[in-house]
């Protein structure tokens, strides 16, 4: 097999790295303005810079020159991102240690194309899923459907984790101000006893409608709150026949479905194509079509669709997902930074850097290559984040003067949704100025001269002028919407799940697996039921024995 670092194309790209390893940002822009404006040509603005679909990316500020750009390109070329790409789309086998294609693309296809799986295609079994979830939300969201006491439904609990849960969460969030006045969104994940407790608490059993979202109906979390939801319910004055009129499920199993109590009419399935992280735009979505309606749900659906047509067809070098990939290959493997900022500012896409952390860090969180063997290059950096401007007091100290350089996705909508007097305007102004900040910093001269004019003295300055300092040269990419709404938000997502898979083409890793999620599951299971047992236990290492064997001897003495 040929692994990524033997190509002759990352090899050049190691010796351009290598060359301009000294050049700062603040020169490569001089630099840029100064042959701008002799040849009267294009200024570095104007040179990195995409738009497609609703987004404008500008990555000048980046370490690159058009060089650079064309080397990290034909890496692309070279590892076959294109046909890559292609097999996804066309429904060939993507994800090879579980034998199935990876079509969440397929779901949003607003096409008249089909989709074929094994010669069949898929596309008929998408949209009946999709009129029955659109028949079903209609009916809540116009309060047609009724609670056992004949009231209109007016919470939503949905309970799931992982891709069941943090997809539609954060889109609902997202699109708080599409969402229907009368319905309110709640959302179960964790396992403790407290967040089940804390979401149902205030709730009325008689105008609640619980989603149990679990493909197999056998995830252990999700049960254990769908249980204790059931419980809760069943204390009120309903019966076990209402549970039908209150909990729906989206799952494949109806065996489970039905013996929960849950009528399997309203069980909405999807496909084991569907991978968890990627889910949102299957039944997962549920909530946010109840949220914003069958039709935004297609404005969404249609945002995601426009941006699988941009990275289809665009070309490389003009390609937004593959450009954001190629400029974390960039980073991760030619410049060792191991960490990535994603910055909205935008309070409504709060949820979402938690949301990119799954789809990134579960996808690309892999150390063998697709063969099997071993990877010998760094995969996908630690991403992480909060909205702007409040990241700025708090982890932007570390991000401004730090030791670390960690290239920062700043997101920001021209328009606000919620426009009240300046707010906009401010926060626009600071998501421009921190991404400036970055790139140019502040030098100790600078620093000496401004406290010199503000007449401090000599001591002082010698004190603190490190203190002041700013190295800069730290990279950022900005993206830009108009505003954010159902089809920008389906373009943004979409977007960063093309990145994804393009990062694993260039890594020769496969995105759509998740091995590492299992042993901890697998070991949990069987502490359980020694919690349960309450007998001294010997079977693991001396620190889980001991931790296992404490656990049971306080609860004893509490009892």
């Amino acid at each position: 097999m040929t692994t990524p670092e033997s190509r002759p194309e990352w090899q050049a790209l190691d010796a351009h790295r290598k060359e301009m390893a000294a050049t700062t940002l603040v020169e490569l822009f001089a630099a840029d303005e100064a042959e701008s404006t002799a040849a009267g040509g294009r200024s570095r603005f104007e040179q990195f810079r995409l738009d497609a679909v609703g987004l404008s990316l500008d990555f000048s500020k980046n370490h690159l020159t058009a060089r650079t750009h064309e080397l990290l390109v034909e890496l692309a070329r070279a590892s076959d991102v294109e046909a890559r790409l292609a097999a996804m789309f066309d429904g060939a086998i993507v994800n090879p240690t579980e034998g199935r294609p990876a079509l969440h693309t397929a779901l949003r296809n607003r096409s008249n194309e089909p989709v074929e799986v094994n010669g069949k295609d898929v596309m008929p079994g998408i949209r009946e899923v999709l009129e029955r979830l659109s028949a079903f939300s209609t009916r809540v969201r116009e309060g047609e459907w009724k609670g056992y006491t004949g009231k209109a439904i007016t919470d939503v609990v949905n309970i799931g984790i992982g891709g069941s849960d943090l997809g539609p969460l954060m889109a609902v969030e997202a699109l708080a101000p599409f969402a229907h006045e009368r319905l309110s969104f709640h959302f179960v994940s964790n396992v403790d006893g407290a967040h089940i407790a804390s979401t149902l608490k205030g709730l009325d059993p008689a105008t609640t409608l619980v989603i149990v979202a679990s493909k197999t109906f056998t995830t252990q979390e999700t049960l254990a709150n769908a249980h204790s939801a059931r419980s809760w319910f069943l204390d009120s004055p309903a019966s076990d026949a209402d549970i039908a009129r209150h909990f729906v499920a989206v799952s494949t199993n109806a065996e489970a479905v039905a013996a929960f109590g849950i009528d399997t009419d309203n069980m909405f399935g999807f496909w084991d194509w569907v991978g968890g992280r990627y889910s949102l735009w299957s039944a997962i979505g549920l909530p946010l079509m109840l949220a914003i309606g069958p039709a935004q749900f297609e404005r969404f659906l249609a945002g995601a669709h426009a941006m699988d047509k941009h990275v289809r067809s665009a070309p490389l070098e003009a390609n937004l997902p593959v450009t954001l990939a190629l400029l974390s290959v960039w980073y991760g493997n030619f410049r060792e930074s191991r960490s990535q900022l994603v910055a909205p500012y935008e309070q409504y896409l709060h949820r979402f850097p938690a949301y990119l952390q799954q789809l990134t860090m579960e996808s690309n969180g892999k150390r063998v290559h697709v063969d099997g063997t071993a990877v010998n290059i760094a995969t996908e950096a630690v991403v992480w984040g909060e909205p702007g401007t409040n990241g700025q007091h708090a982890f932007f100290q570390l991000v401004h003067q730090g030791t670390h350089v960690i290239p920062t996705d700043f997101i920001l909508a021209l328009e606000s949704l919620s426009p009240i007097g300046e707010h906009h305007l401010l926060l626009m102004a600071n998501c421009f100025a921190q991404s400036e900040a970055l790139m140019k910093g502040k030098s100790r001269e600078a620093v000496v001269a401004e406290m010199q004019a503000a007449g401090i003295g000599d001591n002082e300055i010698e004190q603190l002028a490190n203190h002041r300092t700013f190295p800069g040269d730290r990279p950022s990419n900005t993206i830009l919407m108009q505003r954010l709404d159902p089809y920008t938000l389906g373009s943004l997502i979409a977007l960063y799940e093309h990145k994804v898979f393009v990062e694993a083409a260039i890594w020769d890793i496969n995105p759509f697996d998740q091995w590492g999620v299992e042993l901890g599951k697998q070991l949990a299971s069987s502490i359980a039921a020694e919690l349960r047992d309450g007998q001294r236990v010997t079977v693991h290492d001396s620190s889980t024995n001991g931790l296992i064997n404490y656990a049971i001897q306080q609860r004893n003495i509490q009892a």
